[in-house]
Order: structure tokens, then sequence, then C-alpha cells
């Protein structure tokens, strides 16, 4: 979500300050929205949307809630938390199908706001919930755009309607007509309508958008926004609206690095929902839009029930059963571990699910440094071995590596990191799967939990070897009572509740895929 990460940074700033107050004046309060208006100004969110905001949450932090709060500045962060979502539409809508099939759905925006990628990756989710959608090429202004769809709609495994070559040649109007028609007869129950766009708003363009939407009465339009455009973004929602109107937002290119904050002000300006993201070039990167979330994101909350999310739909819950009876049973080979990081690869970049975790809009550096290719790489080594080899790794003696070196493009020292890699992983989930708690290297010890089956071991004079010598009276009652002497820390600001991941945990995390 790099669109708002300047914006993510400004908060996360801002916010850091005011937890170092145990209780805030209305001096305090004053100059931490002061900074939140700049923070939005600056990332180009609308100025009605920041007053309107601003206003609001001033409102709630002079209140009860934040005076008589035990955590004021935690409150704070609440209260903004809680606005943000509500500028974002506040709960999440899906799409609305028809009681009777087809479902027609008509895109529309502006040239380049990504429309008929946004078409293909729409069809390709729905087939995956069990739809059988059509796309139908309505831009017949655009050059190549039927072209680009057809390519489009065969990567994502539609079928497509495109009885016009385009290129200015053809009635969009008659030809999205028939594609619902064409839908019916064929009993596909969603038609997807991929609208010509311009470079700007005009005339022409509205009455084209319109024409349509009266020749097919859709049950859904969905406006295309690029998440880049800046203060523009406002101007042609409006514009829109008011010539089209549409049921839905669609947010493109949230990946880009761009300030981005005027799409967030879509929303709350028009009154209609944003009910897709798209995160990314990939026809899999398109998610469902969560107020929630995305505010969570934009606070550095992190989102963990979307990265869970992501790990159900790659993940086969009978496959994985059965790795965990071979981790318990201590049977996991490297062909176990080849299939599961085939799996991983089906969840998208690492980089993406690893900024998910709370906090981790502090470690942007180390994130950019994460080697993706990684994984690939230990794939390659992996698939250099022999079957038996994969089985039963200890047959890897020097002539056998060194062939697997060679075969897979890589060094025996990395075959060798490999190798030494599996073996830690092996046992670390062999503890996990039976009970007990494991010692990752560079990951620190996890208060509370003691190794399983241990022990207090009285010494020679016959004092237990466990005892404390912390020369805090507190933290030595603690320790000799079991008791974690750290509280937990919560994720940025005190809201989930999770640890962020430490640089040592990163650079753990990189050594299991193959280098250190």
């Amino acid at each position: 979500m790099a669109t708002f990460g300047t914006l993510s940074d400004r908060l996360t700033e801002t916010f850091r300050n005011l937890r170092t107050k145990g209780k805030l004046t209305a001096a305090d309060v004053d100059g931490t929205v002061r900074e939140i208006r700049r923070a939005l100004l600056d990332a180009d969110v609308a100025l009605v949307v920041v007053k309107e905001f601003t206003a609001k949450v001033r409102e709630r932090a002079l209140g009860d809630e934040v005076s008589k709060a035990l955590n004021p500045a935690q409150q704070v962060v609440q209260i903004v938390n809680e606005e943000l979502v509500s500028i974002l539409g506040g709960e999440q809508r899906r799409l609305e199908f028809a009681k009777t099939p087809p479902t027609v759905i008509m895109l529309a925006g502006l040239q380049g706001s990504g429309k008929t990628t946004f078409a293909g990756k729409l069809a390709k989710q729905l087939e995956k919930d069990g739809h059988t959608p059509l796309l139908v090429a309505a831009d017949l202004q655009r050059p190549n755009a039927v072209n680009q769809l057809q390519v489009v709609a065969e990567q994502a495994g539609a079928t497509i309607y495109a009885p016009e070559p385009g290129n200015g040649v053809g009635d969009p109007v008659k030809v999205s007509r028939d594609g619902v028609e064409y839908a019916r007869r064929q009993q596909h129950d969603v038609v997807i309508i991929d609208t010509a766009g311009r470079l700007g708003v005009d005339a022409e363009l509205m009455k084209q958008a319109a024409d349509i939407r009266k020749a097919v009465n859709p049950d859904e339009v969905l406006f295309v926004i690029d998440a880049m455009i800046g203060q523009d973004a406002v101007s042609t929602a409006k514009a829109f609206q008011e010539g089209v109107d549409f049921t839905g937002v669609v947010l493109s290119k949230l990946d880009g690095d761009a300030r981005g904050g005027a799409a967030l002000s879509v929303a709350s300006i028009t009154g209609r929902p944003i009910i897709y993201a798209s995160t990314g070039e990939g026809l899999d990167d398109l998610e469902p839009f969560y107020p929630d979330r995305m505010a969570s994101r934009i606070l550095d909350l992190g989102d963990i029930l979307t990265l869970i999310e992501q790990a159900q739909q790659a993940f086969d819950e009978e496959e994985a059963m059965k790795v965990a009876e071979k981790f318990a049973t201590d049977q996991f080979t490297l062909e176990d571990f080849l299939g599961q990081l085939q799996q991983m690869k089906k969840m998208g970049s690492m980089k993406k699910m690893l900024g998910m975790l709370p906090g981790m809009g502090q470690m942007k550096q180390q994130l950019e440094d994460f080697d993706e290719k990684e994984i690939d790489r230990t794939e390659a080594i992996i698939r250099s071995m022999t079957p038996g080899e994969r089985q039963n790794p200890k047959v890897l003696n020097g002539s056998r590596r060194a062939r697997i070196a060679k075969g897979s493009g890589m060094t025996v020292t990395d075959v060798n990191q490999l190798v030494q890699r599996f073996d830690q992983a092996a046992k670390m989930m062999k503890t996990v799967a039976r009970g007990g708690t494991p010692n990752i290297p560079g990951m620190g010890s996890m208060p509370g939990m003691g190794r399983p089956g241990a022990s207090s071991k009285r010494g020679k004079k016959g004092k237990s070897s466990s005892v404390s010598r912390s020369g805090n009276p507190a933290k030595r009652a603690a320790e000799n009572a079991g008791l974690p002497t750290e509280a937990p820390t919560g994720s940025g600001f005190g809201l989930g509740g999770q640890k962020a991941p430490t640089e040592a945990d990163l650079a753990e995390i990189q050594k299991l895929f193959g280098k250190g």
C-alpha cells in the first residue's frame, strides 16, 4: 500500500509524539489536530473532507472519552481510526447480484484509470466464486482496446464478446445491448461491460456512458479511479456522478508511490462506497475494500484479517493437516517443504504480506531489502535433487551437493545453507507440533512461556538454579514467580495487541528461504 505511505508516516510520527504525554491538554489536542490536518492536505485529501474530519476528531478528543481514559493518547488514536473508517465509507459493501441472471456490471472512468485490467481481475475473482462471467468489449474508441481486453480475458480464463474491431469502428451501445442478450442465451450469470474513457471529462464521454446505461439497465455501475490522480479525483468523481451516476467505486493502482490521498475523499464526497481496491498489476491483485482494514493500514496498525484470508485461500486445509502430522512424526521432507513454498508463492509477494503486520511501516528499509527471489532460488535447489535426496537429505554427500549446485545455478555453500536451514525449520516445527515452544534464533524468547518439560533443578547448596538475581525487587519477585517481566507491547499505539516483528525476525525469515 505504497500510495498512502507518506500519509501513514506523518500520522505515525504525530501519534508517537503524543504517546509521551501522560495527560493531554487542549493545547496538545490542538497541536495533534493541526499535524493531522497538514498530513491530510499534503496527501491531497480534499479540503472539505479534511475540515470535517479534523473538526470531528478535535470535538471528540476534547470530550469526556479522552479526559477520562486511562491512556488518553491511545484513545485519540482510536478516535482518529474510527473517523478515518467513517470517511472511507463506514461498512464494507459487496457486489449486489440480480435475482434473475445475468447480473450486469458496467465499468466507467477516465482513460488510463485501469478499467480494462480491472475487468479481467473481476472476471477471474468471480470465476473463483463459482460464477460464469462474460466480458463485453464496448470500448471501441481507444486504439487496440478490444485487443487488450481479449488478451486480459485469455489470461483470466474468461469468455469475451467482441463483435466489433474497435479503433473507432462500431456502435458501443449496440454492442453492450447485444452482449447482454448473448450472455442470457449462453447462460452467463454475470456481464462485465468495459466502456470507453477519455483523457478528460467531456460531453461526448458522458453521453456515450449514459446511453449505454439506459440501454442495458445495469445492476452495478462501478467508477474506476486511479488512486494517484491527485486533487482531480474529486472533480472527476462529481462529474461522473452527475453525468452517469454510479453505485460503487474501485480504487486502482494502490501499489503506486504517489500521495494518493485524494482517493480517500471519493467515498465521502459522493456518498458511494468503495467496493474494490486494486493493489498490483497481476490479475490476482484485487481485494474487497474494507474501510476498517484500510484505516488500520494507514495508521500502521496492520491488517491481520486480510493476511489470514489470503493464507486460507492459498493453503489447502487437508494438505496442511497431512503436513502437521509429518511434523509431529518427524517425517517432514524437502519434498513437503517444496510444496509449502509453492503454496506460499500463491499468496503473492512476501513483502506485501509482511507489510500487513502491525508496526511494519517503521521498517520500510528492511522490507525493501527483503529479497523475494530467495524463494525461487530455494525452489531451484530442491528441484535439482532426485526424489530420493528430497526424501532423505542425509544422503547428500559432497559430490551430490556439487551436482545439485551446478544443476540449480547456485553454489555448494548455498546448498549447504539450505539443508542447514531446513533441519532447523523441521526441528522447530516438530517442537510446535508436539505442543512445545520453539527457540527461534534472532526472534527472542516469548514472555511467560517456558520450555516444555523444564523443571527447576536445585544446585549443590539447595537453592533453585532459576532464582532471579535481579537488582530490581519487583522484577526479581516476578521472575521468581514465573511471570513475564515486560508488558507485551501493542502494535503501533496499543491497538491490536500484536508485537511488531523486529529486524532480526525478518532476517530469520530470509534465512529460511535460502540465504542469511
